[in-house]
């Protein structure tokens, strides 16, 4: 299967999450990760999952390498229709009007553009004593689960 890590982040947690992700599903999987600010939106494929993971920027925003992504989004307001994805966000409950906005604010969009979610969204508070991939990797597990269960039905 083909999983398509795509992270917006403003020092790197993203990022380095998406790989532990990657070390986590194994050899069965054909993963490619990647910053939102290189992903178009429009060439997003339908043969591949998506797991999109970021954290939140200043008052509930995405992440200035998230950026591009959510104005290409909005500029060119894609159909996605088929494509499916989980959403993985990093946010910290001290900005708790503001807590995990950033991924909230991601799935809205593309759900605007009729791409699917699949699962509850993650959320990790980095006010917590877990460390993300605490919180991530049993997370992704269950989401896998849940792929492959439709899969079969």
């Amino acid at each position: 299967m083909k999983i398509g890590l795509y992270y917006g982040s403003e020092t790197g947690n993203s990022e380095m999450l998406c790989e532990d992700i990657e070390a986590d599903l194994g050899e069965g999987f054909d993963c490619h990760i990647s910053s939102l600010a290189d992903v178009d939106p429009n060439v997003l494929d339908k043969d591949t999952f998506y797991i999109f993971v970021t954290s939140t920027y200043g008052n509930g925003d995405l992440p200035s390498t998230a950026l591009p992504f959510e104005e290409a989004l909005k500029g060119t307001t894609p159909d996605l229709s088929g494509i499916r994805f989980a959403m993985f966000g990093l946010g910290d409950q001290v900005f708790a009007e503001t807590f995990n906005h950033g991924s909230l604010k991601l799935s809205e969009m593309l759900i605007a553009q009729k791409a699917e979610v699949v699962g509850e969204r993650g959320l990790h508070d980095a006010s917590g004593f877990e460390m993300p991939e605490d919180i991530a990797l049993p997370w992704v597990q269950g989401i896998m689960a849940e792929l492959q269960a439709a899969k079969a039905a």
